[in-house]
Formats: C-alpha cells, structure tokens, sequence
C-alpha cells in the first residue's frame, strides 16, 4: 500500500493545512505579551483588561457556527482562503488601530479566523489523508498549534527587546508599531504567516470527498490519483466514498447511535473540562504571571518563551511515543503531574516569602506542568465538534478570573493566579476521575475513524 501512495505530496497538504494551526496558535499567545501596555496606553480597568484578553473568543464562537456550513458550500479550500483573509485583516489592524474599540474589533475579526480554522484545517488534513497515515497527519495541526504559540512568545520577546534598545526619535509609523508602542508589532507580526498561509492555499486542490459529494466526480478522482499514485485505487476510494455517503443519512444521526453516543459524550465532557486545567492562565497571563513573582518584563517574556519550547519539545515526544506507551498511561500521568504542578505553584504564591522560594522554583514548576500538559492533550485531542463548547466555556472562564480575582499592585498579595490554580485542581481531579472511569476508551477521534 506504501507504495502506491504519494507520502510527499500528502505531507505537502497536510503541512499548509496545518500552518493554519500555527497562526490559531500564534494569535492565542500573542495577547500575553501585550496586556501590560495595552492595559496603560487605554487606562483599561479589569472588566476592560478582561474584556481585550477574551473579546477573540466572540469572533471564534462566531467562525465554529459558520465554518462548517460554509466549507460545505464553498469548499474546504475556500473556506482557509476566508481564514488567511480574516488573520491578516486582524494582524493589521490591530497593528495601526486607533482606539480601544478599533482594537476590540479587529482582535473579534482574528477570532472568527480562529474558529473557522479550527474546524476547516483538521477536516481538509483528514480528508485528503490515508486511512494509515490518517492519525499522524491530522496531529500535525495539533503541532502546529504549540509551534505558534513558540513563535508568538519568540516574537514578544524579540520585539520587546527591540523597542528597549531604541530611542524615539519621530513619529513614523514604524517607529510608533515597533518602539514606542511595541505591542502593536507584536501582534501585527501575524500578518506575515497569515498572507503565506493566503498564498500558498492556491497550490494546494480541493478536498477530494467534497468534490465528490458536489458530484464534481472527475476532479475529485484527480485528486486521488494525485494522492494514490494509482489510477485503480484512485477509482476504488472515489466508489468507497460515494458509498459511506449514500449510506450516511445525517451526521448528527450517526453522532447518536449507541456505540459512538457514549463516546461522544464522553469526548465532550474531557473537552470542557480541560478548559479549566489551568492552561489557559498560561498562555494568555504567562507574563503577568511572571511579573507578580518580581520578574521584569523582559525576563518574564523569556521565561515564556521556555515555556513555549517545552510546549513544542513535548508535544513532539508525545506523537513519538504514544503507541509505545500508550493512550491510557500517557493521560494518567499526565493528568497526575498536571495537578502536583499547580498545587506547587499555588503554594508559591501562598508562601514564598516564609519559605524562601525563588522564581526559579516557580518556573521549574510551570515547565513541568507545561511538559505535562502538552504530553497529555495530544492523547485528548479531539473532533471539531467541540471546539463550541469549549471556546464558550474558555471565554467565561476568562472573564470570570479577571472579575472575581483581578489583579492586585501589592506583590504579597499576588494573585488572582494562586485562586485561579486552587480552582483548576478541583476542575483537574474531576477530570482525573472521569479518564479513569473510561480508561478503556481511547480517544474520541479513534472511535469516529474506526
């Protein structure tokens, strides 16, 4: 079967697919850079800091309703075409905005780019892949995720230490994106992966199941044969997926019988609740995080940079080693890490000064809940279908930690961060408890793909 299939070429779509993974990541951790100096440049108050930090996660609930009904009507292909155009649109934007509210917008408008592509990108690789090679393939979009965030923090840091060494000596454009007001080239830097991804679209052909559910019968069966190297197989998978269609009534229908419901409601509930693992006070506070333990600036945004490395490092240990080890034992340790992690950064914050921790302490343990965390969601990865769900939880979840817990000047006092932890050791346990109870199911993703 190797053989007779292109392995070049499927990369080749599989990798501009999945750069649009790369900026749903570099646009999630970009933010964490910039919300000290947005917070000053506009007086933001804490409904307002929360407000710019989650305002994204709108567009992106927006983009996961829409997605699916306009890749099935304009194609998959088109449909990343929107995305590129909306994340460079954002980038820009956000790059000469001239107030708050222009600022807002334009970060809703990369969120609709987010959700679109969220959905479209693993669909496109999943459809285009052999069923062999099906796994691996759709997990580089997993990787590419992390890779943004790394290229985000890469970026913050660089652009940060950029502005510091420079004077202001006018008031071009350039001097006001990239000097005097740094977060605008931090998150206008996105505009360059964005009209790469927007380029090289065209390269690439249309899924070959849509074609052929379009009735476009002899563009798909090119396609395939692009893939199949062979012009017998190409026929044999065209015949096979016009059969799975006429067999398959409705989606949602096949999503409600009995052997698949139970494991959709089970991928569902691992969904929502890793929301509040904890991780997502990373990637959007990591800095701020960083700077209440007495770090300045520039060495929080280096420490979150580690913080990406591990992201990215981990994430590609995991894919090595996971049918090795094993789905079951790589959650269960995973899981089991993450919540020592963060009982040891809560107790950082809770007791620093009596036990006379460092920062350095505080970082060891964010790495290893980061290295735990990355090991573990790779084995949850899971279908589309979720990403509504968790996205909404994700923006209360914002909201709610900047209200409930904002911020606090006096640095003993820190922390937002040590409630914000407390409460994802409890969400953490329940969903230590639910993988354990369903140990024997693999992942959701497995279960749809069989």
């Amino acid at each position: 079967m190797k053989k007779n299939v292109n392995i070049g070429y499927l990369v080749f779509l599989s990798f501009v697919a999945a750069l649009g993974g790369f900026l749903f990541g570099y646009d999630t951790a970009v933010i964490s850079g910039t919300i000290a100096q947005v917070t000053v440049l506009f007086h933001l108050d804490t409904l307002q800091q929360g407000w710019y930090v989650g305002c994204a996660l709108i567009g992106s609930i927006v983009g996961v309703l829409f997605a699916g009904v306009l890749s099935d009507k304009f194609g998959r292909k088109l449909t990343m075409v929107l995305s590129a155009v909306l994340f460079s649109t954002s980038a820009i934007g956000c790059a000469i905005c001239a107030n708050f509210d222009e600022l807002v917008v334009y970060r809703i408008i990369g969120g609709v780019g987010i959700g679109v592509v969220s959905i479209i990108s693993p669909l496109y690789i999943s459809e285009v892949s052999v069923a062999q090679y099906r796994g691996r393939l759709v997990s580089l979009y997993q990787l590419a995720v992390t890779v943004g965030f790394l290229g985000a923090y890469l970026v913050n840091f660089q652009l940060l230490g950029y502005s510091e060494s420079h004077v202001v000596s006018g008031i071009g454009l350039f001097e006001k994106i990239f000097v005097a007001e740094v977060w605008r080239g931090m998150l206008g830097m996105e505009t360059l992966p964005a009209l790469l991804f927007f380029t090289i679209i065209f390269f690439i052909p249309e899924s070959p199941r849509w074609l052929i559910l379009k009735g476009r019968e002899e563009r798909g069966l090119n396609v395939l044969q692009r893939i199949y190297n062979s012009a017998e197989e190409a026929m044999n998978q065209m015949n096979e997926t016009k059969s799975v269609v006429s067999e398959t009534k409705s989606e949602w229908a096949l999503l409600l019988q009995p052997g698949i419901l139970k494991a959709v409601i089970i991928g569902v509930a691992i969904a929502i609740l890793g929301q509040f693992m904890g991780v997502n006070a990373v990637l959007y506070y990591g800095p701020s995080i960083f700077e209440k333990a007495g770090l300045s600036g520039g060495d929080s945004l280096f420490y979150q940079v580690l913080v990406g490395l591990v992201n990215t490092l981990t994430t590609v240990l995991a894919l090595a080693i996971i049918d090795r080890v094993g789905r079951k034992k790589l959650v269960y340790y995973g899981v089991s890490g993450m919540v020592l992690s963060l009982l040891l950064i809560g107790i950082y914050f809770l007791w620093e000064e009596s036990l006379g921790l460092s920062s350095l302490f505080l970082l060891v343990c964010f790495l290893s809940y980061v290295f735990c965390c990355a090991g573990k969601w790779e084995v949850c990865t899971t279908i589309s279908v979720f990403e509504l769900p968790t996205t909404m939880i994700l923006l209360i979840q914002i909201l709610f930690m900047n209200l409930l817990f904002p911020p606090k000047q006096s640095n003993t006092d820190t922390i937002l961060w040590e409630h914000g932890n407390i409460l994802s050791i409890f969400h953490l346990s329940a969903e230590a408890k639910l993988h354990l109870f369903y140990s024997g199911i693999q992942t959701i993703q497995d279960v749809l793909y069989l």
